[in-house]
């Protein structure tokens, strides 16, 4: 991927110098959200509301290194890419597109959907429109999930990213809004639409990025459908469980998460993205 030399964006919030404590105890909705994430991803939820590392909740210093100062730099780039191409777009639609911020932390942080620590992936806030990442995700992606390259990380910053689109545009709203009152089944069936319509997006910024600044080389949109495809429910499902229970999907399989992007990418059309009135996933 051709990232080296791009602008950086100025909307990177680093924090990893510090371990963060939870700021509070109990929590509220996004703690339940992060909880029920760590849930899903087999991590003890118990072990999700520790205090920091000191016992005493007080911040420690974390040691940086080369490696991770040339991730940050990658991230602010692709980031940067992903300003640019969302500017674009929703000045053709009228709008005005408002920067999210990234921030990056090492072990756990906190946000304002609650406290986290990195066992629980990459994540998208919209109490703050930040999204927060560790990257020792990084790492994660390459040697427990198979999914090498730098395209591959520069898809799940697009498809958090995507997040953000969605919340800009009124969608997530609306879809919190139908879980409420919908079934553990149909508020799950809900939950994969919206991400599927994130890995759509992701797509679509994968398509503007390359035509505008000739970001792709071979092999990197391989690389990103691999990705997709690592991290579906039924894959990280069978890898937890030894089974797949679909009723309980609320990302989409790899073969929708892959089908989706191959959609977002093929055209850069938003319009395709509509994932909510599609007939089939």
């Amino acid at each position: 991927m051709r990232w080296r030399g791009g602008r950086e964006s100025d909307n990177v919030e680093d924090r990893r110098g510090l371990r963060a404590a939870p700021a509070v105890a109990g929590g509220g909705i996004g703690t339940v959200v992060l909880l029920l994430v760590a849930w899903y991803f087999g991590v003890d939820p118990s072990f999700l509301l520790q205090s920091g590392p000191s016992g005493d909740g007080s911040p420690q210093q974390v040691q940086l290194s080369a490696a991770d100062e040339q991730s940050r730099q990658f991230v602010s780039v692709v980031l940067a890419d992903t300003e640019d191409t969302w500017r674009a777009q929703f000045r053709q639609m009228g709008g005005s597109y408002q920067d999210p911020k990234l921030v990056l932390f090492s072990g756990a942080v906190q946000s304002a959907c609650g406290f986290a620590q990195s066992a629980v992936g990459p994540f998208y806030c919209p109490g703050d429109h930040k999204v927060y990442l560790d990257l020792s995700f990084f790492d994660e992606l390459q040697q427990r999930f198979r999914a090498p390259g730098e395209f591959a990380r520069a898809y799940v910053i697009a498809h958090e990213i995507g997040h953000h689109v969605q919340n800009l545009l009124g969608i997530s709203d609306k879809v919190e809004s139908l879980r409420r009152g919908a079934s553990a089944a149909d508020a799950n069936a809900l939950s994969v639409r919206l991400e599927l319509q994130a890995d759509c997006f992701a797509g679509v910024w994968a398509y503007h990025a390359n035509r505008s600044r000739q970001i792709l080389e071979t092999g990197d949109v391989e690389a990103g459908l691999n990705a997709a495809s690592a991290i579906g429910d039924d894959r990280l499902q069978m890898q937890a469980r030894g089974y797949v229970a679909p009723d309980s999907f609320t990302h989409g399989s790899s073969a929708q998460r892959v089908r989706w992007f191959k959609r977002g990418i093929a055209g850069g059309d938003l319009r395709q993205c509509d994932t909510f009135n599609a007939a089939q996933l």
